[in-house]
């Protein structure tokens, strides 16, 4: 009976052990730039270039992830952001790209900036299985989980956001005759969709002139000039902060007023307000998603004033009114959620997975605004409201308005 007794603890404990270590296991799966202390994540912005206000994102974005490194990391972990200058200009993006996947191999991309850019790698990411996620352009063309499955961005669609400028002026100037000057490249072609889609039949009509630009372009005078030889009362300006400040400015100059038009990829305070004048830009409209740290209505937000106090300590180089300081706050806050949820399972399969079934509230998105995704639809962002610009602040001046 004794060695009945033996064998059988014997077999008890080899049962335990295996079951054991079988856990361990199954807990602690790692993919590429993950190690019990570390976490590597890549991405490329614009530091330098046309499209340098970008950059403030990824400034800010590395900051958050400096204070959560400070208080330990993300389960034990530090997160190193690898952060790379692509100038805004699609072959450098390829060559950074590139290095941050098969040189630095970094676990998943977060918020690489543009839309160009980004159309440069997206199926090379894609072929390579690497999580792209929350990236910095709202072309529809990156909604696309049958063609694009590890792609997700983060700007509301410019589609939709064009829809919505529309149907406010059809609101409330159904007569308005409308100058439209667009970036020449997929961000702009998105926007003027989405516009054209939101008038209608009309849009033949009140679209009296429209005018593209590209991005090696120094200046917007020349469109701006023939825009106003049209007679437009309305002036829609979908662009990068660079060329909407010199819009902006030219119309000014040139003593043409029109109600004016700002995409929200363009209407940072300090990157296109400021170069071209507070009282050159009083009365302009724009879309918004995410609390404006000007705005005195959250003066007394809880997470308002932790964005301050964090921006104070980890972020002091970048203005607080700039819109890209609490762009790059909220995506660095998603980021740790989702590797949060992920736990010891740090696999790029398992960061696909969680980000394409969130259900989340972030500290500084617009009350009713939330992040959510399905597998069907990577839209994390698909609401947003009207804001005008009163010459010291945006002041917003809509209910919620759902993109489709």
């Amino acid at each position: 009976m004794a060695w009945r007794k033996r064998a059988t603890t014997g077999a008890l404990a080899a049962l335990m052990f295996g079951l054991v270590t079988t856990g361990a296991l199954a807990q602690k799966q790692y993919g590429p730039g993950v190690t019990d202390t570390e976490i590597k994540i890549g991405t490329t912005t614009p530091y330098s270039g046309p499209a340098s206000a970008y950059a403030a994102g990824a400034i800010s974005t590395t900051a958050y992830f400096a204070m959560i490194n400070d208080q330990g990391g993300v389960n034990g972990r530090r997160i190193n952001y690898i952060s790379l200058d692509d100038a805004y200009s699609p072959p450098k993006t390829v060559e950074q790209i590139r290095r941050l996947i098969e040189s630095d191999e970094v676990l998943f991309l977060v918020n690489p900036v543009g839309t160009a850019t980004n159309m440069a790698v997206v199926k090379y990411i894609n072929q390579k299985q690497v999580p792209h996620l929350f990236i910095g352009t709202g072309a529809t063309v990156f909604n696309d989980p049958e063609h694009y499955p590890w792609t997700m961005g983060w700007t509301p669609h410019y589609a939709s956001e064009g829809e919505i400028y529309a149907k406010y002026i059809l609101a409330t100037k159904p007569d308005a005759r409308i100058a439209i000057l667009s970036q020449n490249d997929d961000l702009g072609r998105d926007y003027l969709i989405g516009f054209r889609r939101g008038l209608g039949d009309k849009a033949s009509t009140m679209i009296v002139s429209a005018q593209t630009y590209n991005t090696t372009d120094p200046t917007v005078d020349s469109q701006v000039v023939s825009l106003k030889t049209a007679g437009a009362d309305m002036f829609v300006i979908f662009s990068v902060p660079k060329f909407a400040a010199q819009a902006i400015r030219k119309a000014y100059d040139i003593d043409w007023h029109p109600q004016e038009f700002v995409s929200s990829v363009g209407s940072s305070i300090s990157g296109a307000i400021k170069p071209a004048g507070f009282e050159a830009a009083k009365g302009i409209i724009s879309a918004a998603y995410q609390k404006d740290p000007a705005d005195p209505q959250w003066r007394d937000d809880p997470a308002m004033k932790a964005w301050n106090v964090w921006m104070d300590k980890y972020n002091p180089h970048v203005d607080k009114s700039d819109y890209y300081a609490p762009y790059g706050y909220n995506i660095g806050y998603a980021v740790v959620q989702i590797l949060k949820q992920c736990g010891d399972n740090l696999t790029r399969e398992n960061i696909m997975k969680q980000a394409s079934n969130l259900d989340m509230e972030l500290p500084l998105l617009l009350p009713g605004i939330k992040l959510r995704t399905t597998p069907a639809d990577l839209r994390p962002i698909k609401q947003m409201r009207l804001v005008r610009f009163n010459g010291e602040r945006y002041v917003l001046f809509s209910d919620v308005l759902a993109s489709q």
